[in-house]
């Protein structure tokens, strides 16, 4: 099968809630946007209007599949434009969505591999519960029993305890990851990579785009033939960098934007044009 496999991040690469969108252009210039999710009745993702249209032709000549942390219910809410994807990856690639439904396969597999290389996740779970924490972890959280995600206070979280964390939780086979205000620690066996290269497996997809913004998508933007990510979020930060990745001009909604436009233009070209990284031609620079 000679088709390209489109796996992008969601929060803050194609959908941005109102505190992401980092316009700087009067509220009458802004671009058009809809509404992608909804919680409580309240609209809190959007992407733009060109965005929503591109990414619709991207399902239609592409296999599209959205990679997310949110767990299987937070990703239910959102309404992407098109079909209900063949995949989707929720839960950081601990649950694999086949036409709307969890792989019990999949599942499995990541289960097995998690308590082979990890330590149990209550102990991790007891940690960030200390007393001495709750100043900054105001709410701490499990996602499908497979990692923890804390809501936390950024302007009182010690930066030495985010490295501290992380080098302890690496040490017991964890990651740890922080986007915007929230706080995630993520078994080694739960990543993104691993599940969008099980769907190329089944898909037989002879190349794959990837886009993300967060340390959780670099190891999924470093097996791609072709990555971008937006000029915004930890990626951003750590000025994360790669022959074949891309970097968006914009931030924002409109790095949203930009990054559905150039995928939109490479995937035109056919699954031949997204050539390999060895072998990726300058005129992807600014495709």
């Amino acid at each position: 099968m000679n088709a390209v496999l489109v796996a992008s991040d969601l929060d803050r690469t194609l959908i941005y809630s109102a505190k992401a969108f980092f316009l700087e252009v009067p509220d009458h210039l802004a671009p058009d946007m809809v509404v992608v999710e909804l919680y409580q009745g309240v609209p809190i993702s959007f992407m733009t209007r060109t965005a929503e249209q591109l990414l619709l032709e991207l399902t239609r000549t592409a296999i599209f599949v959205p990679v997310t942390t949110r767990t299987e219910a937070q990703y239910r809410r959102v309404r992407l434009p098109g079909a209900v994807p063949e995949y989707a990856v929720t839960t950081n690639g601990g649950v694999l969505l086949k036409n709307g439904e969890p792989d019990i396969e999949w599942q499995t597999s990541v289960g097995q591999r998690v308590s082979e290389g990890s330590a149990p996740l209550a102990v991790i779970e007891e940690f960030l519960s200390r007393e001495a924490y709750r100043s900054w972890i105001l709410r701490l959280r499990r996602a499908e029993e497979l990692f923890l995600y804390s809501i936390v206070d950024r302007e009182l979280m010690p930066a030495e305890f985010v490295r501290e964390l992380d080098a302890w939780c690496a040490s017991l086979g964890w990651t740890v990851s922080v986007q915007g205000r929230k706080l995630y620690c993520v078994p080694h066996a739960v990543t993104k990579n691993s599940a969008v290269a099980e769907v190329a497996r089944r898909t037989g997809a002879s190349r794959v785009i990837a886009a993300g913004d967060s340390l959780l998508d670099g190891p999924m933007l470093d097996e791609a033939d072709v990555a971008f990510r937006p000029s915004h979020g930890e990626l951003a930060d750590v000025d994360f960098r790669r022959e074949h990745l891309r970097v968006t001009d914009a931030r924002g909604i409109l790095a949203g934007e930009e990054i559905s436009r150039r995928i939109h233009a490479l995937v035109q070209g056919g699954a031949s044009q997204v050539k390999p990284r060895s072998v990726l031609p300058a005129a992807f620079e600014r495709a």
